[in-house]
């Protein structure tokens, strides 16, 4: 059993990159010597062909479904549709409630873009700081965040990054937080992948 169990929790029309990147840094992480265990999961078992549709048309099979990970790191993508994506997941409900019953399990959580309005509507960003992507800067300050306009921001058992690109530099610095600098450097040199900015908390 891994030191540290993450999840990165797909839905359909979530942005590719807000998950597949910190996967990958998560995944060299272990190559470079942190004991953990990344997989890509849904929800449930919901979907006819077992895959799960990205916001560009990229179909990822996941590993599994939902478990109770350490770590659950939660996507945008979509804030800005109509029909899908994180809009459709707040709508329905059933993604917020699942990270809300994890994080007062005990996981921490984590997102990416505008995964972080799933956390506001899950609850768990209350009086807390947090950043999303640009597009949902003004939602995120009318709900009852502490908006922070930050790359990635940690706070302790909560922490969300700003838009897409800015999920390796979350990923990347959960590994420094957790397995020290030396993993995530070497990782970052390895992903030819220059940080930027400074964490917030």
């Amino acid at each position: 059993m891994a030191d540290l169990t993450a999840e990165l929790l797909l839905f359909d029309g979530f942005d590719e990159l807000d998950a597949v990147g910190p996967y990958e840094v998560l995944e060299n992480g272990r190559e470079a010597g942190a004991d953990l265990e990344a997989r890509l999961v849904t929800l449930e078992d919901g979907t006819d062909d077992g895959f799960v549709e990205a916001s560009h048309g990229l179909r990822v099979e996941p590993d599994g479904t939902l478990g109770d990970p350490d770590l659950l790191v939660v996507p945008g993508g979509g804030w800005t549709s109509a029909d899908g994506g994180v809009r459709a997941v707040v709508d329905d409900g059933a993604i917020p409630a699942a990270v809300d019953d994890r994080f007062a399990a005990g996981a921490t959580v984590a997102s990416v873009c505008t995964g972080a309005m799933i956390l506001a509507e899950a609850g768990v960003l209350e009086g807390r700081p947090a950043t999303t992507h640009q597009v949902a800067i003004d939602d995120l300050e009318e709900s009852v965040a502490n908006v922070v306009e930050e790359r990635v921001v940690d706070d302790g058992d909560v922490l969300t990054a700003g838009g897409v690109t800015a999920g390796i530099d979350l990923a990347l610095w959960l590994l420094e937080r957790e397995f020290g600098a030396d993993v995530a450097e070497a990782v970052a040199a390895e992903m030819e992948h220059e940080r930027r900015g400074e964490v917030f908390g």
